[in-house]
């Protein structure tokens, strides 16, 4: 059987924020927020080639972003400075998630840089020193490092394994991007929710407060949600869209409805995991036996 070549098929795989509440504001301007983050079976997949010189760069290009703002860009001259590691890297995303989605894409891609180059410059950090270089780029980033389905407080970066059902889910794009920043400076954002309890959570009392604020603004988010409601199941918005999903018992009556999207919009279908995938390629990785020569 011929070995997975170790530097190709990394998953970036996508989040959905199963709730989204906002507690308060910190005097910097960033909100407290609680959440919880699940995984999907689902994301981009990023390719690594290892180079001899010192130098770091993007084999693919992501419309409207420089270069050197990729952030798998940033992640990987962020591990080099953090260890010293003499070599270089082209990193190639294949995109498959949307940008302004809230599946935290790019996100996740800074993640699988930062796991998948620890393990192939065998620089020998653990996740929580991952992590924190992570919060460095982006406030989603270790939960993705962490690789478990988490309960987040503080910006996101508070995070406590947890453990909620898999079903599988219709992840519906309604064909808008919506800029976070936007929709967390808009004055109609309810900022004061009351701090809740996991049991609150798993009881169902919780919400997105996003979705009155994107759904007023992005008309074409409400609609979607509408016509997932109408197919008989829990509807929410993650993160702040413009993706919303429906939850679904199995994989076949997900799959039956996105046959019926409406023109227009695209989705999937994938599975909650709790497990991130990247987190089961890196173990193979590490299983894996030294190539003989």
């Amino acid at each position: 059987m011929t070995q997975q070549d170790p530097c190709m098929g990394w998953p970036a795989p996508a989040k959905l924020n199963l709730f989204l509440h906002i507690t308060g504001r910190r005097p910097d301007g960033y909100h407290e927020l609680q959440s919880v983050f699940q995984f999907l079976t689902f994301g981009d997949t990023l390719d690594f080639r290892l180079l001899d010189e010192d130098r770091v760069r993007a084999e693919h290009a992501l419309d409207g972003v420089a270069h050197d703002d990729d952030l798998t860009v940033r992640a990987a001259r962020t591990l080099k400075a953090a260890t010293g590691h003499p070599g270089g890297v082209a990193i190639r995303v294949r995109k498959r998630l949307p940008m302004g989605g809230g599946l935290g894409g790019g996100s996740s891609d800074a993640a699988t840089v930062l796991v998948a180059l620890n393990a192939l410059w065998e620089t020998g950090l653990d996740d929580e020193a991952l992590a924190a270089m992570g919060l460095k780029l982006g406030a989603d980033v270790p939960v993705f490092v962490r690789g478990h389905a988490a309960w987040a407080e503080g910006v996101g970066e508070r995070l406590a394994p947890v453990s909620p059902p898999e079903p599988w889910y219709l992840v519906v794009h309604p064909g808008v991007m919506v800029p976070t920043g936007a929709i967390f400076t808009d004055p109609g954002l309810t900022r004061d929710c009351p701090p809740i309890k996991i049991a609150d959570f798993l009881a169902g009392r919780a919400g997105n407060v996003c979705e009155p604020v994107v759904c007023r603004r992005f008309p074409a988010v409400a609609k979607a949600l509408e016509w997932l409601q109408g197919q008989g199941v829990t509807a929410r918005m993650t993160g702040t869209g413009s993706c919303v999903f429906g939850v679904f018992e199995t994989e076949e009556a997900a799959r039956a409805a996105l046959e019926c999207l409406p023109c227009g919009w695209s989705g999937f279908v994938a599975r909650g995991c709790n497990q991130s995938p990247l987190h089961r390629r890196r173990a193979q990785f590490r299983a894996a036996p030294a190539v003989q020569e």
